[in-house]
């Protein structure tokens, strides 16, 4: 459902220390950039142009660059609000004694802002890695970080308790589909702080949907838990909780965890470094929708996060597509590293029985559920390997290639191979700005260019942004 959470090492004896400094512009990766005697310092939780108070987070003489989090604002930005969840708010946090919990970095800042920051993101790695310059003229990230840039990252669906007279940061909440919890020693749900081991417990998720909250497992005794992914559709189909059992934890200890979640959510248990998942109660798998379609995912298997995510990037895709005329009746098409099928079956729609689409994903499990979903849809050929394999062991002259690479992106190699398929246009969707800019360099070195793009803020209060993009070859 969701990446493991990545420890690092614990900071260095410095840096408990505090410093004054003001923030420059947002960077990659969910922190400012600020400057001490210079130093580079990487900071999270301020807003560019504030003077802050700054507790090092990780520092040390010989490192490269320093990390740190806003303890304190000295001189605030008209666009920083009260952060909607105290365990998120930095300040608030390390005045109790400890960081903040992650996924909420932006919670501080005005939605409109929020989206500001991460089109100024974008847009700077564009130019650097790719030369592709989306605001033309602008000599540093500061000149497009104003709320103008915002319209190129667009809202997408709405708090579902409505947002008439409310405050931006209470909107934005409400949308995440699936969280990952990890467990304390003493058996309480929690969270991560950014970049460390440490597990903070929790006692709400305010960005995930009702379905997820309801189940309250805070309120649970996890002992014999390391981790708790949970699955709840935005269709309201049964949920699914997954636990990931310490080593020897008996069936019995199970059983208890099981019982203390309402009868109409399946549980399940699962090992991560196997990709395995057995049953406890009910099915290991969930019903998801999108397009007119209905999905089966079986355990941590991969979707969409947001709950309007699966039909605007569905929508997106198809639009660039189809009013490309690259996608119609009888096309020959490609949904690589295709996942559940999410976009193999509004293709499969569109170019009809006359047409075809090769869906690939690596995955084998995730390629299980593909073939589940699309049995239905014979002009689909579903094949599990990598993405590079299969299309030299299946050459064919494509109208179009749909790519959806996880976040580290497709690569040289596997760009060169596309390009060597000989689409006529190439819809690749990014959910990481660096490597979806350095992969359209590559294409641009093949003798692509960019031809469209949209941006989709579908994590709001995050850094995070998805991308879709449009890839013609040059006349």
């Amino acid at each position: 459902m969701n990446p493991k959470t990545q420890a690092a090492p614990r900071p260095a004896a410095e840096a408990a220390k505090e410093l004054v400094l003001d923030v420059g512009p947002v960077a990659h990766g969910g922190h400012c950039v600020a400057r001490h005697e210079g130093r580079v310092i990487f900071i999270r939780h301020g807003i560019p142009g504030e003077k802050v108070r700054a507790r090092l987070t990780e520092a040390g003489e010989t490192a490269k660059f320093w990390r740190a989090d806003v303890v304190e604002v000295l001189d605030a930005s008209p666009d920083r609000v009260e952060h909607f969840w105290h365990l998120a708010d930095s300040a608030r946090a390390w005045s109790h004694g400890h960081p903040p919990v992650g996924g909420a970095e932006f919670g501080h800042i005005r939605l409109a802002r929020q989206r500001a920051l991460k089109a100024a993101v974008l847009a700077e790695q564009l130019k650097r890695l790719a030369g592709v310059e989306l605001f033309p003229g602008s000599e540093n990230m500061g000149e497009y970080q104003s709320e103008g840039a915002a319209g190129l990252v667009e809202a997408v669906g709405e708090d579902p308790q409505g947002t008439e007279g409310k405050h931006d940061a209470e909107r934005g909440l409400r949308w995440r589909t699936r969280a990952s919890f990890s467990v304390t020693p003493g058996g309480k749900v929690g969270m991560h702080a950014h970049r460390s081991d440490h597990i903070i417990p929790v006692r709400d998720m305010p960005l995930a949907v009702d379905g997820i909250n309801r189940l309250r497992l805070w309120d649970m005794d996890l002992q014999g838990i390391d981790r708790v992914e949970v699955a709840a559709p935005a269709n309201g189909t049964r949920p699914l909780v997954l636990l990931a059992p310490a080593p020897g934890t008996k069936a019995k200890r199970l059983a208890a965890i099981v019982a203390q979640l309402p009868d109409d959510v399946s549980v399940a248990s699962f090992d991560p470094l196997k990709d395995a998942t057995l049953p406890l109660r009910g099915r290991t798998w969930v019903q998801e929708s999108a397009a007119g379609h209905d999905y089966r995912i079986t355990g941590a298997g991969f979707w969409q996060i947001h709950r309007d995510a699966p039909g605007t990037l569905v929508g997106a895709v198809t639009e660039f597509l189809h009013d490309g005329g690259f996608l119609g009746p009888g096309s020959v098409v490609a949904d690589l590293y295709a996942g559940a099928g999410l976009f193999t079956a509004p293709l499969a729609d569109a170019v009809g029985e006359t047409g075809s689409v090769l869906s690939v994903e690596g995955a084998p499990g995730t390629s299980r559920d593909a073939r589940k979903n699309l049995h239905g849809a014979p002009q689909v050929e579903i094949v599990q390997g990598r993405v590079e394999r299969v299309l030299r062991q299946k050459p064919r002259n494509f109208d179009a290639l749909v790519l959806d690479p996880p976040r580290a992106g497709a690569g040289k190699a596997v760009v060169s191979q596309l390009v060597s398929a000989h689409p006529r246009a190439i819809a690749y969707v990014s959910c990481d700005p660096a490597s979806f800019a350095r992969d359209v360099g590559y294409f641009q070195q093949e003798g692509w260019s960019l031809a469209g793009l949209r941006a989709f803020d579908l994590y709001p209060h995050t850094h995070h942004l998805e991308a879709v993009a449009l890839l013609t070859p040059r006349r």
